[in-house]
């Protein structure tokens, strides 16, 4: 291993960067970034960095390939999401010559699919949910027939809580539209039926290190189990669970690891109950977990090491040279994202003027910030990790409730008061919560932590509202274009000639970043000129039908959430369906329209009944939008004016 090239982006980045120069002996680091996003690199120092044209190339395989062998590296570190699950990248990587740090294709393909994973649990003798590989609703209907409410819908390749759907007896009308929604998020448009095992099962995992002979230790256990939407939010390690059966769940994951020799540092994960006691294998991640931290913090193996190590050769011998004694102290993990829990966690997006979390003895922040640094939709929303370490559970707990009062971001609005109302319960501090326990008790919970919030002092709070509307009825939107007329700076510059053919220049608006306009507008700008020595002033006209360019005058208007006839977008993303047209009669509480958030799709309801006067049309497939547009304009009768509901999500 000569030259490593981290495949990924964030705080993630930052993270392998910084182990991969305590190597010794120290091997090159190759950072990827893309013109908005490179504050990684600023804070992991790599010895290269290679710009990529978008988001999109982190994803490209042919791309990375290309990348490889142009700058001679030889080893790949795909970090978590993006490519680090694809045997397909694995393969291709191989064939040049190219090493991926993790498991390799042929365990990929038997872990990455959670079809796989739970047929190779059962034949370890391992418990695992009924499950049935259908994918018309005729089979899953019968299957739910047979095994009865509540299942899980779950992509085969989906993870990050993507492509997954909870369903109750209530929602089975809801059924069709929730498979459709859990396919659209499936890579492979894929998904199986599951029986759900949910009140009072708790999310524990198992982490693995194998060097692919067989030989496999474990590094103890996490309990994962505050989430929401199947994205976890707060994470633990070791568990507060009875460690007999826990004990039971890490034999469980050992049995599964040495049957397929597994290699590098993998996740096995299950779903327990402590009171029943029972559990039931639920899937493995054969990569780097975003909590791997607080396994770090409570056994101290740096976890990315262990995985560079295993890649250039070394044995499990070389790298744990003592058993891993279980952990005495607790920690805690909590995850600062960039959204807001009172919008129904909507993407928040903008620019970060300041960022601090308190350091001191216990206390570890992982993280890209680099104010200033501007959150976009391009990417997950994980600002932040924030991890506390005590030497007893009641210490992390008040240490994890101080750090975060003390906790400051400018710019975005975060889930910052919702970290503080979840440490500061007396269910968390108890270790009594499952992994429904945050969506039962969500509003609580959320109004503690902003209560919570509003007694701090004044110099612990944003300074200003994250994100001002703009003062215009008017959005831009992407694919907005001006005439440009130039003139000279300079008075003494002799006047174009009338006879002189007139050169076109364009400017169009390839991509809105935030639109606070007049105050303020980000942007991404595509300008057309040719080659010219002399500065000049720009004038910016809308288009005429005289342009050679096909430019579009703005359609996104902004709405106006007191007006009862509107439908206002709670969020910001991509506009990817809109499902009612104009004169089309609107039920209350009917989904409207799908915006993607991140991979994951959305649902915006009608807050009342009304017929369609006015609909927002999506171009082009989907369409950026932002929080505040205008989707629908209704025609409603006199009750409906009267008495006006909140919108919601």
């Amino acid at each position: 291993m000569k030259k490593l090239l981290i495949a990924n982006r964030g705080e993630i980045a930052v993270r392998i960067l910084q182990a991969a120069r305590e190597l010794s002996p120290p091997i090159q680091t190759v950072a990827l970034s893309t013109p908005n996003d490179t504050s990684h690199c600023l804070l992991g120092y790599p010895d290269e960095t290679v710009s990529l044209p978008s988001a999109a190339s982190y994803l490209n395989i042919s791309l990375l390939a290309q990348i490889c062998q142009e700058h001679a590296i030889d080893t790949v570190h795909p970090g978590y999401g993006f490519l680090s699950e694809s045997a397909e990248f694995a393969r291709r990587m191989h064939q040049i010559g190219v090493t991926v740090i993790g498991p390799g294709a042929e365990i990929l393909e038997r872990t990455g699919d959670k079809l796989q994973a739970k047929a190779l649990a059962a034949s370890c003798g391992v418990p695992a949910l009924p499950s049935h590989s259908a994918q018309s609703l005729d089979e899953i209907r019968a299957f739910v027939e047979k095994v009865g409410y509540p299942v899980m819908i779950k992509a085969v390749d989906g993870g990050g809580g993507r492509g997954i759907r909870l369903i109750h007896r209530h929602q089975a009308s809801e059924l069709a539209n929730l498979v459709a929604r859990a396919r659209s998020e499936s890579p492979s448009q894929t998904v199986f039926v599951e029986k759900a095992a949910v009140d009072g099962f708790h999310h524990v995992e198992v982490q693995v290190l194998g060097d692919g002979t067989g030989t496999v230790h474990h590094l103890h256990e996490r309990d994962c189990s505050v989430q929401r939407r199947f994205q976890k939010i707060v994470e633990c390690a070791p568990s507060l669970l009875d460690r007999s059966i826990i004990e039971k769940v890490i034999e469980a994951a050992l049995r599964i690891a040495r049957t397929i020799r597994y290699r590098s540092l993998g996740t096995f994960e299950f779903l327990v109950s402590e009171t029943t006691p029972e559990f039931y294998f639920l899937e493995i991640n054969p990569r780097l977990q975003v909590e791997h931290t607080i396994t770090e913090a409570v056994t101290g193996v740096d976890l990315v090491q262990a995985q560079l190590r295993l890649a250039r050769g070394e044995s499990l011998q070389e790298i744990l040279t003592e058993p891993v004694p279980r952990p005495s102290a607790r920690s805690i993990q909590l995850r600062l994202c960039a959204e807001d829990p009172s919008a129904n966690f909507a993407l928040s997006i903008g620019k970060i003027t300041d960022f601090f979390v308190p350091p001191g003895h216990g206390v570890r922040v992982d993280t890209h910030l680099a104010p200033p640094v501007t959150v976009a939709s391009d990417f997950d929303n994980l600002l932040a990790k924030i991890i506390v370490t005590a030497s007893s559970w009641e210490s992390a707990v008040r240490k994890a409730r101080r750090v975060l009062s003390d906790t400051r971001v400018e710019g975005v609005r975060t889930n910052l008061a919702l970290l503080r109302g979840i440490v500061a319960t007396e269910d968390f501090l108890a270790g009594r919560v499952d992994t429904q326990w945050l969506e039962r008790n969500l509003p609580s919970v959320l109004g503690t932590g902003e209560r919570i919030s509003a007694s701090l002092p004044s110099s612990h709070q944003p300074s200003k509202p994250a994100l001002q509307l703009p003062t215009s009825s008017l959005l831009f939107r992407r694919g907005d274009a001006w005439s440009i007329s130039l003139s000279p700076l300079t008075s003494t510059s002799t006047p174009t000639s009338k006879d002189q053919p007139e050169t076109r220049h364009h400017l169009r608006l390839s991509r809105v970043l935030r639109n606070d306009f007049p105050s303020s507008l980000t942007a991404e700008i595509e300008y057309t000129t040719p080659a010219a020595s002399t500065p000049y002033k720009l004038h910016l006209a809308a288009t005429g039908a005289n342009t050679a360019a096909s430019a579009l005058v703005s359609g996104h208007r902004r709405g106006d959430p007191s007006n009862p006839r509107h439908i206002v977008l709670p969020l910001s993303g991509k506009l990817i369906e809109v499902l009612v047209r104009r004169g089309e009669t609107i039920a209350k509480d009917q989904v409207v329209a799908f915006v993607k958030q991140m991979k994951m799709e959305l649902e915006v309801r009608s807050p009342r009944a009304g017929r369609a006067k006015w609909v927002f049309g999506v171009q082009d497939g989907e369409d950026d939008v932002v929080e505040g547009m205008l989707l629908v304009e209704l025609e409603l009768d006199a009750l409906s004016v009267a008495v006006p509901e909140k919108g919601k999500l």
